[in-house]
């Protein structure tokens, strides 16, 4: 008995020396990282006394071009923060616009994200701390508001034609478990080396649509997100695979894999959602290599899709490979035609100034225009980035389902 006596004791004085440990650490420099001001400027800080040099880059920061594979991108700026007498590194902006911002501190060359935030995000394998600045009515799109929210689900889906158990998030409208209606369908798609958590965390689509529909300028509508990468059953750590390191170069991303396999999420949200089932009432859209896809879905399936969107399409970009379904690509024009000819309700397509595939874009729209196919175009300042992206499904989803 006195020995368990003792080895409570111990297990008391560690517990109380850890406890002191945790309150030591409270007694150095009280900051905040991010600190937005009443101006919109932001203050961002780190504790590092022994750092020789801290920088912090993000798309808060005027932008800078890099090349990569033959393009030419908008990569983020990079500044340097500065030392106080205390070890605090610090760096204050000019007076933001209002938006959704990412970024990363460098440490003595070594890039993290920001300890004082607890807000950060993945995209493919890097992550990025979070912030918002609110204050104009599209920023408070990305918000989450005193408004009807709806409910996002992860769903596992048979795929027979892929072979696999794979998996989409699937966004159900407030009101969809007790409404008794059925709703139109919104399929959204990622960009490459994207997966089915990428518009819902990165592209806020769950705030934009709750806020939309609750302002009465969205229908209210399931939005589909499914993983555009037909080899994965679902996003990184998170399949049978375990915790695989994320990549881009993944297999049978863009050789005509996904586009043959899209009708089995298609009818597994029939089969299992109250949804329409009709051409009126289903829509596609997505980003870069979801825009591609989303083109050659459509334009392959002329009687599925009412409403086509491309956001920053990979448009000419398809991977030239025996193996897959080279015929999904052939003879595009002439399936653009009978796409037309079926009179869909809306193709719309957005893309920004400095994106380095705005001449892909515009070629698409010169035939286009040649056929006197019509269609919406909407044109934004800088390139190839999740801000455009969030501003086209802002502006896109108000047309659906009118």
């Amino acid at each position: 008995m006195k020995k368990l006596f003792f080895m409570a004791a111990l297990c008391l004085m560690g517990m109380a020396a850890q406890a002191q440990q945790n309150l030591n650490w409270g007694q150095g420099p009280q900051v905040a990282s991010p600190d937005v001001h009443a101006d919109k400027s932001v203050t961002f800080n780190l504790i590092a006394p022994e750092a020789q040099k801290v920088q912090i880059t993000g798309d808060m920061l005027p932008s800078k071009k890099v090349e990569f594979q033959g393009n030419t991108y908008d990569a983020p700026g990079v500044v340097d923060l500065v030392k106080d007498d205390k070890g605090v590194w610090s760096y204050t902006t000019e007076p933001l616009k209002p938006e959704l911002y990412t970024y990363n501190m460098i440490v003595d060359g070594v890039k993290i994200i920001d300890p004082l935030n607890v807000y950060n995000i993945r995209d493919i394998s890097n992550l990025f701390s979070v912030l918002l600045v609110g204050g104009d009515a599209r920023a408070d799109l990305y918000k989450v508001n005193q408004v009807a929210h709806g409910t996002v689900s992860k769903v596992w889906y048979e795929s027979p034609t892929a072979g696999l158990t794979r998996r989409c998030t699937v966004y159900t409208p407030a009101g969809y478990e007790t409404s008794g209606k059925d709703y139109p369908v919104l399929y959204l798609l990622h960009g490459i080396g994207g997966d089915e958590n990428a518009w819902s965390e990165l592209g806020r689509a769950a705030q934009i649509l709750d806020n939309l529909i609750a302002q009465g300028k969205a229908e209210p509508m399931l939005v589909v997100m499914t993983n555009g990468n037909i080899s994965q059953e679902a996003c990184p750590g998170e399949t049978s695979e375990g915790f695989r390191v994320p990549t881009m170069m993944l297999p049978k991303t863009m050789e005509g894999s996904f586009e043959t396999a899209f009708p089995d999420v298609v009818k597994f949200i029939e089969k299992t959602y109250r949804v329409k089932k009709d051409k009126a009432h289903r829509a596609i859209a997505g980003l870069s290599m979801g825009g591609f896809h989303s083109l050659f879905i459509s334009i392959n399936n002329p009687d599925l899709f009412g409403y086509i969107g491309l956001f920053s399409a990979a448009v000419d970009q398809q991977q030239a490979d025996p193996a897959g379904h080279p015929e999904i690509y052939a003879d595009r024009n002439a399936k653009i035609d009978q796409l037309f000819a079926k009179q869909p309700n809306l193709f719309w397509i957005g893309i920004g100034k400095t994106d380095f595939l705005i001449k892909n874009n515009n070629d698409l729209r010169a035939y286009l225009d040649s056929k006197g196919h019509k269609y919406t175009y909407l044109e934004t300042d800088g390139g190839h980035i999740w801000r455009n992206w969030r501003i086209y499904l802002s502006e896109f989803t108000p047309l659906l389902f009118k």
